[in-house]
């Protein structure tokens, strides 16, 4: 941790400072978890030590909760999921996982103290628990979790006062944070990374945070000098800097002060007409374009949820055919309207019009988000994937060189994402040379290739931008 320092950032509190120059792309540090645990909903799913996804999982004899790939990824858990297990048989069942996130926590430290490694900065009495800020309805969830936990917690234990128990749950309720598989598109369970708990937010931040191999990688987005504060984005900077701020204070009990926030910076973009040949559409028509688009977005969103793809196409259409023509490329409902639509009919194996439409959502995003934006990149390998798919290889293959620069920012060669992109890139610089050398035979290529090999329907769509949107876990 010799690249970062603790310092008193104004009317922030503590932070993170840097202690020398960085550039885009560096890793500042790594960090493993403290304690980590599985989402409650995919406890069957996941393994319990490494958080891969597999599809058969070996159970733990004893309490019957806990999955693991194999023998080795049990006996690498065990040290962790000892106590656990007894608790576990000895209440009967499996609590939630915000609970058997603070019992791992407290166990680790009953054994190895507050401060775990050489490398931790700070112990977790000194984080905020932000207790007195909640809510009443999100306080009473809060006092439930603590009561059951205190049923489930062994006697045989080392016994811990309520307060210190509430000030665990505290924190882990603002500062947790989203471990996803292996692959990193989706988020697993949450974790507990102290070191990253004193990184603060900025909507324009200098940094990113990515897991990589079971580590959380705080990286640089740009040049950072030294003695520059270090700083992350806890909310997705696509909403505008009134929701931003909301949301921020809502959940991380804050009042954002950052210069996006203050000056609404591209908030215009966001909620902007279409300008054609330099004239903009009236006010009025702008506004009742955006309230139709905004009155479909949840009746889009049932019917995804319930499977209803088509449905979903066709609320999008009507939506996209109505204010596409009044509406800007920047216009954050168009966005998630072209961006719902791509995925759906990449599904349904309509891979033109899916094309078409990631296409329009990365030409948005590129004028909304940070050149070096995580979700930017995400965005554009999707789109780099659809006109693969669709036979467009000349705008297949930039698409996915865009991707594949944006995550080395982001992510780094070593991340299993970005293997993919330098591999899919590698694919399409050689099926583009084919291409230029002669149109007819790539064709006639591609097209036999297809059918000796039939696509298989694609996974059902979730957005692959959400995971890296959502990194800040909350509880629900």
């Amino acid at each position: 941790m010799e690249n970062v320092a603790i310092f008193n950032s104004p009317g922030k509190g503590r932070g993170l400072k840097a202690t020398k120059e960085f550039w885009a792309g560096d890793v500042i540090f790594s960090e493993p978890s403290l304690s980590a645990v599985v989402f409650d909903s995919l406890a069957e799913r996941i393994c319990h030590s490494c958080f891969r996804r597999q599809e058969k999982l070996q159970k733990c004899g004893q309490c019957k909760f806990a999955h693991y790939c194999d023998r080795t990824c049990q006996r690498a858990g065990w040290a962790e999921h000892k106590q656990e297990c007894g608790a576990i048989k000895s209440f009967h069942k499996a609590p939630n996982e915000n609970i058997r996130l603070v019992a791992r926590i407290l166990w680790r430290m009953d054994k190895e103290g507050s401060i775990v490694s050489d490398m931790q900065l700070t112990t977790l009495d000194e984080l905020e628990d932000h207790i007195c800020d909640m809510q009443e309805e999100e306080m009473q969830e809060f006092k439930v979790d603590i009561h059951n936990f205190l049923d489930y917690w062994p006697r045989n234990s080392k016994q811990h006062t309520i307060d210190d128990i509430s000030h665990i749950f505290g924190v882990i309720n603002c500062n947790g944070f989203t471990v996803s598989d292996q692959r990193g598109l989706q988020a697993v369970g949450v974790g507990l990374f102290p070191n990253l708990c004193l990184v603060n937010h900025n909507c324009w931040p200098n940094c990113t945070v990515i897991l990589n191999h079971g580590k959380i990688e705080l990286r640089s987005l740009g040049k950072i000098a030294e003695g520059e504060e270090l700083m992350v984005s806890y909310v997705d900077y696509l909403n505008l800097s009134e929701e931003r701020r909301r949301l921020l204070k809502t959940q991380y009990f804050f009042d954002c002060t950052c210069e996006h926030c203050k000056d609404h910076i591209k908030d215009d973009l966001k909620l902007g007409g279409r300008e054609v040949d330099g004239v903009k559409p009236p006010e009025e028509q702008v506004k009742e374009a955006t309230d139709y688009c905004f009155s479909l977005l949840e009746k889009m969103d049932n019917a995804r949820l319930n499977g209803d793809y088509h449905e979903v196409v066709k609320i999008c259409r009507d939506c996209i055919e109505k204010t596409e023509p009044v509406l800007a490329d920047t216009h954050i409902y168009l966005l998630r309207m072209w961006s719902t639509l791509s995925e759906v009919q990449a599904y349904l194996q309509y891979f033109e019009e899916a094309a078409d439409y990631t296409r329009k959502m990365v030409e948005g995003y590129m004028k909304i988000y940070n050149p070096n934006n995580a979700a930017l990149g995400m965005a554009a390998m999707r789109a780099g994937v659809n006109h693969w798919q669709a036979g467009q290889i000349e705008v297949g293959h930039s698409m996915v060189c865009k991707a594949y620069a944006i995550l080395m920012v982001t992510h780094g060669a070593t991340h299993p994402i970005t293997k993919d992109l330098e591999a899919m890139r590698m694919q399409t610089e050689m099926e583009l040379r084919m291409f230029k050398q002669n149109e007819y035979v790539y064709h006639s290529m591609r097209e036999a290739a297809l059918k000796n090999k039939p696509m298989t329907m694609m996974n059902e769509p979730k957005s692959m931008e959400e995971g890296i949107k959502n990194l800040f876990h909350r509880r629900k």
